[in-house]
């Protein structure tokens, strides 16, 4: 059975040979291991791709193995030693040396995201409660360039309620047990079962530390570049959290008004967020809403104010989990080199089925429904189509898997969500009126059941998986997602900058409408048109859909062996339910009996024209011709593969046989050319040390001529007289310099001469300077006092003058002044009007939004009258014969536009494949150029 790295290792292998964005989806139940499949493949990726240059090894482990692209990837807990990959162990940490800074940060997101963002549920002690789209993008030469990671749909509501057994965010308890006793004072920690937001206290997990794993997520935010200011500010916010809940609100007797009788814990989160606890608790116990056009006080319940606080709480942690993310994608978003290409992992929350299950499971198994139809597509429709877009003989086959109308229950028009977003237009609307409009509207819906026992779930719906059973309890709240404006507004306006920050540009709904209505949702926002939680998701979720689309996806089935978290053990019609449900039997049966197998023409005689020497003749010959006659070289079975019009299409495992001897004979080359090498090496060796015996050779001659040579009678004599030689050169040496030392003695001496002629004409200078010099002071005594004189007539005269000047100046200057003055009064009196006429035209606007808001809801109920009279009036014989007529025309005109479609976007994206890979053989040719010059 094969394991998660095989669809690694295609991804990669595919990214580069194609040029073509690949998708890795790792879907399953709910503990089957997605979240530990997604960090397996960044930890892989962050091996083979690292920035800094490594051995050979792991890059051609990714170049050269070939994996299937339609087999479904299938992991467990637990794996016998024998079936384990030939990879390299990526169950510790990754050596420092092997990676660079990027993937480290890369590889610590995960822990910080785990931290925050998961949780303790009754299947799985490290449940993903959010989804992710993790895009690591890659550059041309195959080095991680950066990355992007996407959330979606976090279970905020788990911050202030949990389920029996279950624990909220991993973080609350990790600062709770890890933090020192500064920190704790510092953040105003207390004992875990002092919070009522831990519903069930302080819940160990076997096997989690939470003080060293809080050590571990504050190291994972240090490589992420956080400093310890982040740290404050970060835990700051989560002990807030906590303490929303602990606010202990009392009813008056007699009236509708709450009262907070002791305020040291609003106190304490004044303290935290940087708010005035005066102006917090009266945003929260009576809060100034619009009636009209003018600001009332309204007095709260004690449930309104207490639904208030868990609100704000479950905010604040919401957008301190955004901030987070966007700072991980701040650091893992490098800009310096462009991304070529990426590959996409997706981990998101697997398929739930509880006990009571609510508006969280029903976005969750909405997502998993719309995965399933994404593989089931590209495993079973796309894969035949290609068939016959090949003209390989083909039957099709329907399997029988098509989602399409559970889909079509949730997101259509009139669909589960759209009658949800519908009732939260309407004032008088509650969760019961929804239920009873979506049986109403679905009663007949196939997918769709009206739950027996009304007191547990309202409705059901049958999902892949199985039927779900559905409690329709505060969904219109949850989708609303309503806000206490006032205490929105005193966050935004903290003295902590940081949670002004995750504040700012809120776009919420209000409880104003709870001044004319019972209800406690508001219809407006401070920009434009609210949007619900469900449009949201939706918007999120088809902008993912299609990222997918556009790329190469690879799908890790994750099989949960048991519910009991045991490893090594396995209930067998658990796994078989899974492996039905998933398709991944179906799957099976089609790769047994197609062709899962295909390589282009071209790559496939570029790369196994080695298996066949001498068989194509050189010059020119037509890809499809030459692969035919490899093929037949190869002495293939003719069930074992066929021929396409782009395509060579084999059987499973026929590829994987070709590769195996293909590696064979690369590894014969490989000896033999070691084998030369060695040779060469060898042979290089040799004549160097010929040479050396050569120069060893004629040092041992040179050595025996002077042992006979030092006894001969005239080389001694030679010796003795050549010391003597020496003597008589230093004697003329010396007559020399004494020559060259006279010559320097008698230019010294002229030197000397000319300096002291110089020095007498310099003191005569000096004293005929004197002499002028006391001439000239006695002249100018004489005449000093006269241009005196002279000069102070003309000085005044001038200032006279420009008296004069000043003056007429600054009588302008008055003068402008006087009639800038009445000029500003005549602006402030318009500024007035015009500030009055703004006000009025602000009430009109407000009176034509309410007016607009009243005709939209008139607009709803007219719809709903109209569909009441079509169904009346569809009731008739004669009409449904037309009706039914016409179906089948639209039906056979939708079949043949979708088919013409889906042919349309086929050549696009082959045209696409086409553009990536000349524009990626361009870059590679001008880059071989530039080194050629």
């Amino acid at each position: 059975m094969s394991n998660t790295f095989s669809a690694k290792i295609y991804g990669i292998y595919h990214m580069f040979s194609d040029r073509e964005d690949q998708s890795i989806l790792c879907t399953g139940e709910s503990g089957a291991g997605k979240t530990e499949n997604t960090k397996k493949v960044i930890q892989y990726l962050a091996y083979v791709a690292a920035s800094k240059p490594k051995g050979s090894g792991a890059r051609a482990l990714a170049t050269f193995v070939l994996f299937d692209a339609l087999h479904c990837v299938i992991y467990f807990y637990f794996f016998p030693s024998s079936t384990k990959p030939a990879a390299p162990d990526l169950q510790g940490p990754i050596p420092q040396l092997i990676i660079g800074e990027l993937e480290q940060q890369l590889l610590q997101a995960n822990p910080i995201l785990e931290a925050f963002g998961n949780a303790k549920t009754v299947k799985n002690d490290n449940s993903s409660r959010f989804g992710k789209f993790i895009r690591i993008n890659f550059d041309a030469s195959g080095y991680i360039a950066g990355a992007n990671i996407e959330t979606y749909l976090l279970e905020k509501s788990r911050a202030i309620r949990q389920a029996k057994d279950e624990r909220t965010f991993h973080i609350f308890y990790q600062l709770l047990s890890g933090a020192t006793a500064q920190q704790k004072a510092d953040y105003i920690l207390e004992d875990p079962k002092s919070y009522p937001f831990l519903s069930s206290g302080a819940v160990p997990v076997p096997g989690i530390d939470d003080a060293a794993e809080f050590q571990a997520t504050i190291k994972s935010m240090h490589i992420m570049g956080m400093n310890n200011e982040d740290f404050k500010t970060i835990f700051r916010i989560v002990s807030a959290v906590l303490l929303f809940g602990s606010m202990q609100f009392k009813q008056e007797r007699n009236s509708d008004q709450a009262t907070l009788p002791d305020n040291t814990v609003a106190q304490k989160i004044a303290h935290l967020l940087g708010l005035s606890v005066t102006e917090m608790t009266k945003a929260f116990l009576k809060p100034r809403i619009k009636v009209g056009r003018d600001f009332v006080t309204k007095a709260q319940t004690k449930e309104q104010v207490e639904f208030s606080a868990e609100a704000i709480g479950k905010a604040c942690y919401e957008r301190l989990f955004r901030w987070l993310v966007n700072r991980i994608n701040r650091s893992l978003d490098r800009t310096k080199r462009q991304g070529a290409s990426f590959i996409g992992i997706l981990d998101m929350a697997g398929f739930e089925i509880f006990d009571l299950n609510s508006f969280e499971q029903l976005c969750i198994n909405y997502t998993n429904e719309k995965l399933q139809q994404l593989f089931n597509h590209t495993m079973f429709i796309l894969e035949q189509e290609e068939y016959q877009r090949e003209g390989i003989e083909w039957k099709f086959i329907d399997f029988g898997l098509d989602l399409q109308p559970t889909i079509d229950l949730i997101d259509k028009p009139m669909g589960i969500m759209a009658l949800l977003d519908e009732e939260c237009w309407f004032p008088k609307a509650t969760d019961k009126t929804f239920v009873e409009k979506l049986v109403s509207a679905h009663s007949v819906h196939p997918k769709f059941m009206k739950t027996d026992f009304r007191g547990i779930a309202d409705f059901a719906i049958i999902h892949y998986a199985g039927k779900v059973d559905y409690s329709a309890e505060k969904w219109l709240m949850k989708n609303m997602d309503p806000l206490n404006e006032n205490v929105v507004s005193l966050l935004q306006s903290s003295q902590d900058p940081f949670v002004c920050h995750i504040w700012k540009d809120a776009e919420i709904v209000g409880m104003a409408q709870q001044a004319m209505t019972d209800t406690q949702f508001g219809a407006r926002t401070r920009k434009g048109m609210f949007r619900t939680v469900s449009q949201l998701y939706k918007e999120q979720l088809t902008k993912l859909m299609a990222t997918l689309k556009n790329t190469n996806p690879n799908f890790v089935r994750c099989i949960i062996p048991n519910h009991e978290k045991k490893a090594g053990k396995i209930e067998a019609a658990l796994v078989l339910d899974q492996l039905r449900c998933n398709g991944v039997l179906e799957g099976i049966r089609i790769c047994r009996q197609g062709f899962p197998n295909r390589i282009p023409f071209q790559e496939f005689r570029q790369r196994y024209e080695l298996l066949t020497p001498n068989i194509i003749p050189k010059g020119f010959m037509d890809g499809k011709k030459a692969c035919e006659q490899m093929i037949k070289a190869l002495e293939l079975d003719h069930n074992l593969f066929r021929v396409g019009q782009s395509k060579i299409f084999f059987r499973a495992g026929v590829l994987a046989h070709l590769e195996e001897e293909r590696d064979y004979k690369i590894t014969d080359l490989i000896v033999n050319f070691q084998a030369f090498c060695r040779g060469y090496l060898a042979r290089r060796n040799y004549q160097k040390r010929l040479q050396q015996l050569n120069a060893i050779r004629i040092i041992q001659r040179n050595c025996a001529a002077y042992l006979k040579l030092r006894n001969w009678q005239w080389w001694r004599l030679y010796i003795k007289v050549k010391p003597l030689l020496e003597v008589t050169k230093q004697e003329e040496k010396l007559t020399q310099k004494e020559d060259e030392l006279k010559q320097i003695r008698d230019r010294l001496d002229n030197q000397m001469k000319r300096c002291q002629e110089y020095e007498n004409k310099f003191q005569q200078a000096s004293a005929e300077k004197t002499q002028l010099a006391e001439q000239l002071q006695v002249s100018f005594s004489t005449n000093a006092e006269l241009e005196l004189c002279a000069e102070a007539e003309e000085s005044r005269a001038r200032a006279a003058a420009r008296k004069q000047e000043l003056e007429e100046l600054l009588h302008d200057l008055e003068g402008r002044i006087e009639e800038e003055e009445e000029r500003c009064n005549a602006l402030q009196q318009e500024k007035k009007r015009l500030q009055l006429n703004i006000q009025d035209l602000e009430e009109q606007l407000e009176e034509e939004e309410g007016a607009r808001q009243k005709l939209q809801l008139e607009r709803v109920q007219c719809d709903s009258k109209i569909k009441k009279l079509e169904e009346e009036l569809a009731l008739s014989e004669d009409t449904n014969q037309k009706m039914v007529k016409e179906k089948k025309l639209l039906e056979e005109r939708a079949n043949d536009l979708s088919q013409a479609l889906a042919e349309e976007e086929e050549k696009a994206k082959h045209l696409g494949k086409l553009k990536a890979k000349q524009e990626s053989a361009i870059a590679e040719l001008e880059e071989k150029l530039l080194k050629v010059y």
